[in-house]
């Protein structure tokens, strides 16, 4: 016979487990978004997500990726999620380990786990469960990711040299998704320089290869955010 405090502490228990089911349906929002369902539908396993803030690259990489992994069917086991270079050498400026450092940059994609599963603590649960693992470009080298979705966030962020270290650390049985926007470079140190331009020239001459590029006409995070960038390439055209 099952107490009623058995009973509470098994529901309890099992609320915690995320799965498939748990998530929202999202539907594509722009032509764009669109063009990335579709070829993720057809089986692209190595895609760039380019082009400017506001677009949703992010949210939906993240969104189909995940979609995978919680997938029993799918090989997918983990989706990793790789940050800029930027944020990687700003660590040693902060307070606490490792760890508590890179918490600080998962912000973002608690905000989606939070959202696609209509609970807060859902970026947690993921991670708990070894469904998500965020990690900085400090700490990939001599790691291969199998059986992963790896998704390269800020890749403008990233100097060739680091871009070349992570591609290289994709194995058997994964997928390879970058976002990036490489008008909105944070490289600031004197011997820094992004590669995205020249990392997505090279990705270009790979048949496996796919390139989205999003524009101002895909912008969805509001129309303040639309019609500043519209604003802001006006001003710079006009220089």
């Amino acid at each position: 016979m099952v107490t009623r405090k058995r009973a509470e502490t098994e529901t309890k228990q099992h609320s915690l487990k995320m799965r498939l089911d748990d998530m929202i349906t999202i539907n594509p929002k722009t032509e764009k978004q669109k063009e990335f369902f579709d070829a993720y539908q057809q089986g692209h396993y190595f895609c760039a997500l380019s082009g400017v803030a506001g677009t949703g690259k992010t949210y939906i990489a993240f969104y189909k990726a995940l979609e995978e992994v919680l997938d029993k069917s799918n090989p997918y086991q983990k989706l990793v999620i790789i940050r800029s270079s930027v944020q990687s050498r700003e660590m040693g400026h902060l307070p606490g380990d490792a760890d508590e450092k890179m918490n600080m940059f998962t912000e973002p994609y608690k905000q989606i786990a939070a959202e696609l599963f209509k609970r807060r603590d859902a970026w947690d649960r993921l991670v708990e469960q070894d469904y998500v693992e965020f990690l900085s470009t400090s700490f990939i080298r001599g790691t291969t990711f199998n059986n992963a979705i790896v998704i390269l966030d800020e890749s403008q962020n990233c100097t060739m040299h680091e871009l070349d270290t992570i591609i290289t650390r994709i194995g058997h049985t994964s997928k390879f998704f970058l976002c990036g926007d490489y008008r909105q470079v944070d490289l600031t140190k004197k011997n820094d320089r992004s590669g995205l331009l020249e990392f997505l020239h090279i990705l270009r001459s790979m048949k496996e290869f796919t390139e989205i590029e999003f524009s101002v006409s895909d912008i969805v995070r509001s129309s303040l955010v639309k019609n500043y960038i519209i604003a802001k390439m006006k001003y710079e055209d006009s220089k």
